[in-house]
């Protein structure tokens, strides 16, 4: 028995859909069962990471776990992994490729806190695997509404590459340890296929949608202003633009590690994603 922590979002559903494909048996943990929009005949129970007594009675009989941690820090997670580690023998946790073993402290709170779950993780008594997914192509949807009312989506860094990852790929890499032996302590980054920057992944969209779409390039400082006035923390927001900064010219270049290296299935194309997410943006 499988138990998918994070089973209501992007890369947690994808799980829970690819388990119902594959046969497996699992149960999806959700805060409100009710309001949890999963495919007809998932078991889902009742839990709150916030509260980690209400995780005992999800877990009865689980030996497998898919962790999603949707919080911006590791607090509380000390809690989680001894209640998890009281039914189940291993977590199967969805990290970030920022996650730098050779730094003091990370470079930015997002990969802090990853980096702090994967050390309580390894420490423990589970057994694991790290899914470290690079950035995520749902991050796009960010463009939606822009893209639901003209032809110019408003963005910085044009330049900015990364080989973002479809939720499917990092979803099919997560089933294929969960459901196959080999994977103890395995690190596993997974990324899209190819590494495109801003301005061509809206002309993708654009591709798909059949319109002439276009990036207007921002400046950074207009977009952390918007976040934080959005509510989001200063220092997250801050590391996220950085990282941003980095990416494409004048920074590192992300590896490319499709997910068809380690499940054997084809990885998916941005081009898919995006036709796979048309409807958001119409």
């Amino acid at each position: 028995m499988i138990l998918v922590i994070g089973a209501t979002g992007k890369v947690g559903g994808q799980v829970v859909r690819q388990l119902r494909e594959s046969g497996a048996r699992f149960r999806a943990l959700a805060r409100d069962p009710a309001s949890a929009h999963l495919p007809g005949g998932t078991e889902i129970v009742r839990g709150d990471l916030s509260d980690p007594p209400s995780l005992h009675t999800a877990l009865e009989g689980v030996e497998d776990v898919f962790l999603v941690w949707p919080f911006l820090s590791s607090e509380g997670a000390p809690a989680v992994l001894e209640v998890i580690g009281g039914h189940a023998r291993r977590v199967v946790y969805l990290s970030s490729t920022g996650v730098d073993e050779t730094a003091d402290q990370q470079a930015d709170p997002i990969n802090r806190f990853h980096a702090d779950l994967e050390r309580l993780i390894r420490n423990s008594g589970l057994r694991w695997t790290f899914v470290r997914g690079g950035g995520f192509a749902s991050n796009d949807l960010q463009w939606a509404e822009q893209i639901r009312s003209g032809d110019v989506v408003h963005a910085p860094f044009a330049a900015g590459a990364r080989a973002v990852v479809h939720e499917a790929d990092l979803a099919a890499v997560a089933v294929h340890t969960l459901t196959t032996g080999g994977h103890d302590g395995k690190k596993y980054e997974v990324t899209g296929t190819e590494v495109l920057n801003t301005a061509e992944r809206v002309r993708i969209i654009g591709k798909v949608l059949e319109r002439p779409l276009r990036l207007e390039e921002v400046p950074a400082e207009a977009v952390r202003q918007e976040m934080l006035g959005a509510g989001w923390p200063a220092d997250v927001v801050d590391g996220i633009l950085d990282a941003h900064a980095e990416s494409g010219t004048g920074g590192r270049e992300e590896p490319v590690s499709p997910a068809d290296r380690i499940t054997g299935s084809p990885a998916r194309t941005y081009h898919q994603w995006v036709a796979d997410h048309a409807g958001d943006f119409r």
